[in-house]
């Protein structure tokens, strides 16, 4: 991380205001982080639903970026009017990308990471390079919505767009570009493309090729912390400074996470569940690749290996199918519907976008000879269940290729909310699970502004000061998962990498 690496007097330390935008697939949030007496303090000044859209023209679903913009900027300018602003940094979710001309104007759409438009391109590229190898060389784990593949259909769809384009900016780069003026690819976001190299740090002449695209689009990327640049408003009195954060939303989050060893385990819980272990060597072996665990780029040289789990994805959608209930109301009438009942495999592919969350997971359970679920409590029941198993099985896997015991999972995020599947998955793994910070993701960029700036020394001050700010809830192994609940997940699991 960047960074003069002094350490403000405490009067100064007092000032410093940062704005984290953390930026999510469903909704992106405007926060004000401000340090004081040791503790740090959130305000939520703007929210807004992220913008999504379908292009008819193209048949593409597509983000809004520039209503996207529009709120960033409309944020910062409501937590400037509060008080002086120090610095801003934007996090968001990976893979996603704009295209900017040689005028730095947008090139095509800003199309969305589960776009259908990836289809079958996986097999083409592996026809060109092996999975094996192109494992060994960015340490990524494969999913159809990586970049490499998104730029893969850009190329064969509409290869005017990479003709005319001049610039390739992720979501989060762009985010700093719109206030800046400033061309950078960050680190952290970068290495969720699948197109950087984790020996060098920077982009893979083969890889970009294979995708369709020139070198001459990419910055070789900057370090979590790094200034980029200022943004003036017209009142503020004085020049915001644009930091990049760990702009991959879980890069940020785990930065904030409240990890003590290398035997604890997060989950960053949202619309995804990212699970891992913070590590300061990355896995890249047979194992590793096997069990499909990425190697994603961490601040303060770390990496975090962790696989990509369906998440909270599957019951946003059911809730707005069943007439949008609140989620309190949804964990209520799950947590009075019977355990272990349904099970399906939360990671299957048929749930990244179906037109009907509720129908595919009838589907699911009808082809798995699974009973059906009916009704909010027993759907919500089956997710939750299956998402606890679905921890368990990571859990395991982490335990076979590290060699050691988890003995500890680190719930964090807007899921660490829910104290029932909180409860599960200490029930399911086995040992304690701790929940919580919240906004773990806003918590975590703030922090890195802060020690580009200064007001922090270091990581490990960061998360101390995190954790005297913001108590965890806890919760202990309570209830035996019954044997034949597990067997049936496992043979789920199975089925699916035999599929």
């Amino acid at each position: 991380m960047s960074g003069s690496g002094a350490t403000m007097d405490q009067q100064e330390q007092d000032a410093v205001r940062c704005v984290a935008v953390d930026l999510g697939a469903g909704s992106g949030r405007v926060i004000v982080a401000e340090l004081k007496d040791g503790l740090i303090g959130l305000t939520e000044v703007h929210r807004f639903t992220t913008p999504l859209g379908h292009d008819a023209a193209t048949g593409h679903d597509v983000w809004d970026s520039d209503l996207i913009v529009a709120n960033v900027r409309e944020g910062l300018e409501k937590a400037a009017a509060i008080a002086p602003v120090t610095s801003v940094g934007c996090d968001t979710w990976g893979v996603d990308f704009v295209l900017l001309d040689e005028r730095r104007e947008k090139v095509g759409l800003s199309v969305a990471y589960r776009d259908g438009r990836t289809a079958g391109l996986m097999d083409e590229v592996f026809a060109d390079m092996p999975p094996a190898e192109i494992y060994r060389r960015t340490g990524i784990h494969f999913q159809p919505y990586n970049s490499l593949y998104q730029l893969r259909a850009t190329a064969k769809q509409h290869p005017d767009w990479l003709e005319r384009a001049r610039h390739l900016l992720f979501t989060p780069d762009y985010l700093h570009f719109a206030l800046s003026g400033e061309i950078r690819n960050e680190y952290t976001i970068a290495t969720t493309s699948q197109l950087l190299s984790l020996e060098s740090g920077d982009w893979d002449g083969d890889l970009l090729r294979i995708a369709g695209l020139k070198r001459a689009l990419m910055k070789t990327p900057v370090a979590p912390g790094t200034v980029v640049g200022e943004v003036r408003l017209a009142n503020a009195a004085r020049p915001i400074k644009v930091i990049a954060p760990g702009s991959h939303d879980t890069a940020s989050a785990v930065a904030a996470a409240p990890i003590a060893s290398g035997r604890e385990a997060f989950v960053s819980s949202g619309t995804w569940s990212l699970m891992g272990i913070e590590s300061e060597r990355a896995y890249t072996g047979e194992l590793a690749r096997r069990l499909n665990f990425g190697n994603e780029g961490g601040v303060a040289g770390t990496y975090r290996v962790l696989k990509n789990l369906m998440g909270l994805w599957l019951i946003q959608r059911v809730r707005k199918e069943l007439g949008d209930p609140g989620f309190s109301e949804v964990v209520a009438a799950a947590a009075a519907a019977p355990a272990w009942r349904t099970l399906i495999d939360p990671d299957d592919i048929r749930f990244l976008n179906p037109p009907s969350m509720v129908e595919a997971i009838a589907a699911f359970a009808a082809a798995h000879g699974e009973p059906a679920p009916v009704g909010l409590g027993a759907i919500g029941r089956c997710i939750f269940d299956s998402l606890a198993l679905d921890y368990a099985h990571v859990k395991g896997e982490l335990e076979q290729l590290t060699g050691q015991p988890i003995d500890t999972i680190r719930i964090i995020g807007g899921g660490s909310q829910n104290a029932l599947l909180n409860q599960l998955t200490a029930d399911a793994c086995g040992v304690p699970v701790t929940a919580g910070p919240v906004e773990t993701s806003a918590l975590g960029n703030a922090c890195l502004q802060m020690i580009a700036l200064g007001a922090m020394s270091s990581l490990a001050e960061a998360r101390a000061i995190v954790s005297r700010s913001f108590p965890l809830g806890e919760y202990t192994p309570k209830n035996a998962v019954p044997d034949a609940a597990r067997s049936r997940f496992a043979r789920l699991k199975t089925a699916a990498v035999a599929a």
